[in-house]
């Protein structure tokens, strides 16, 4: 077993620009060859067939990286695709007692959650929820016992309220139907989210506690609430479970410490307070939510001319990828104002960076601003401001000089599809 390294963001402030929530802990965020793997898919594309055109782009996953930003993702981590199975347990202490039934505490997160994965997955994710204990769960302990702390990994703490989770519920609960697991701790326990984040993922873990024959290897921890004051919550505050959700599925935290500076809103694992947002296209690849015929490899020296369709909308070409190392290249989309991107208020093509051997939470990807230093385009709460108006409009290129990259707008079709050039040496 590697030891544990921590992955802790900033502190947050309230109405904070800084993104999403997760804390993913080294050993959970790794995948082990120990795992049952032939019970556990993949998540997205496991290869890319031959005559495809694609194997340039298929950046791999890096050795050493907890989380990589690589395709395929690694065994041991929750399917991506089809029908998944999962297990919401409400759960209170003895000193923070539930002040609400567990029935409203899972109707913050559902049918939110699987309506968002179903929409951002053009239906390919069918998500559901199942709660066959209606009622709290009451620990043994003391929330305060438990020592949960910010950042704190599958340390003793941690592992002794899995324990006496899996004691309290297994009685209930078979753990062997279920592909994920869903913690909805009572809001009361622990500090405010304005104060501190503790929702976390233990996800793709060779190391977990047992139940019924079969490992929690991919289970989320929800806390709190995120709650800004902006009256957003009650269409907005569910969106840390699907954030952590993702790192069940193998996707990294995209903010680093100093907040959503690097992406932005333009994914949930990067901001998940406030206004609804997508997943950027190359997660929807690496998820197998995108066919390798919506993808183009610019790999080829030259020109080349892509025709792209709103990432939002269901079939046609959707990513451009521009390898430009063995584990980094740009990858090139068209985000609206449609489907799960209600924020988008500078509709055009996004252009980042994905690095497969930067690790989650230290910026594996990042957007270029086609408007630096201007101010942004949005004021609505915790939207990462100057980053809201980065899309490429027509007439715009962006340039990579060390490289020699030249990615050009050059045209918005009348039914809002963009053409774009790619020119590489």
């Amino acid at each position: 077993m590697q030891q544990p390294r921590h992955r802790i963001r900033g502190q947050r402030r309230p109405l904070a620009l800084a993104g999403a929530t997760a804390l993913v802990i080294a050993t959970m965020a790794s995948a082990s060859s120990t795992l049952p793997v032939a019970s556990r898919a993949s998540a997205g594309p496991v290869a890319t067939p031959r005559g495809t055109g694609l194997a340039p782009c298929r950046i791999p996953t890096a050795m050493g990286v907890q989380m990589s930003e690589g395709v395929p993702t690694p065994p041991g981590y929750a399917r991506s695709t089809g029908r998944i199975r999962a297990l919401n347990l409400m759960v209170d202490f003895p000193d923070a007692e539930a002040k609400e039934p567990a029935a409203d505490r899972l109707a913050e997160f559902f049918p939110q959650t699987s309506d968002w994965f179903r929409t951002s997955s053009y239906g390919r994710l069918t998500y559901t929820p199942e709660a066959p204990v209606k009622d709290w769960l009451r620990m043994p302990l003391p929330f305060s016992e438990y020592g949960i702390e910010r950042g704190s990994p599958y340390e003793p703490g941690y592992r002794k309220m899995v324990k006496d989770l899996v004691t309290v519920a297994d009685p209930k609960v078979d753990f062997s139907e279920y592909d994920l697991v869903n913690v909805l701790v009572t809001p009361n326990a622990g500090p405010s989210a304005l104060d501190t984040v503790l929702s976390v993922t233990f996800s793709g873990n060779d190391d977990a506690p047992s139940a019924d024959g079969v490992p929690l290897a991919n289970t989320s921890f929800v806390y709190s609430r995120q709650d800004d004051g902006s009256g957003s919550y009650a269409e907005t505050g569910y969106r840390v479970l699907p954030h952590e959700n993702g790192h069940v599925f193998g996707l990294p935290d995209l903010y680093t410490m100093e907040g959503g500076g690097s992406v932005g809103h333009w994914d949930i694992m990067s901001e998940d307070w406030g206004a609804n947002n997508d997943l950027l296209g190359w997660h929807k690849w690496k998820l197998g939510w995108l066919d390798n015929d919506q993808v183009s490899c610019a790999a080829m020296p030259g020109t080349s001319e892509h025709v792209l369709e709103p990432l939002a909308t269901t079939g046609g070409p959707k990513l451009v990828f521009v390898p430009v190392s063995a584990q980094s290249g740009y990858a090139v989309e068209v985000r609206t104002a449609d489907g799960n991107d209600e924020a988008v208020c500078r509709p055009g093509v996004l252009i980042y960076k994905v690095s497969s051997d930067v690790d989650t939470g230290q910026g594996p990807v990042a957007v270029e601003d086609s408007t630096e230093d201007s101010g942004g385009c949005t004021r609505r709460p915790n939207v990462h401001t100057e980053l809201s108006d980065a899309p490429f409009e027509p007439g715009e290129t962006f340039t990579d000089r060390a490289d020699g990259i030249r990615i050009s707008v050059l045209e918005k079709n009348p039914d809002g599809d963009y053409r774009v050039r790619v020119t590489r040496p």
